[in-house]
């Protein structure tokens, strides 16, 4: 964004007009966007993720029978 600043024009209303181009480009937004953004995992991920937490939860479930927990 590139804002040069006019004649008799102050340094505040140059950063307020700064500020309003920017906001009305939706750079921010896009960028905000991106930055929280999940990656979809794999099939392949998803599998084995899925497996730990069978595996957790058998462990668990054995532990609470020794009343271990």
């Amino acid at each position: 964004m590139k804002v040069q600043k006019q004649q008799k024009e102050t340094s505040q209303s140059l950063v307020y007009r700064f500020t309003k181009s920017v906001q009305r480009s939706g750079v921010l937004t896009e960028a905000r966007k991106r930055r929280f953004r999940e990656r979809i995992k794999s099939d392949n991920l998803q599998k084995r993720a899925a497996l730990i937490r069978v595996e957790k939860k058998k462990k668990f479930e054995k532990l609470k029978k020794l009343g271990k927990i």
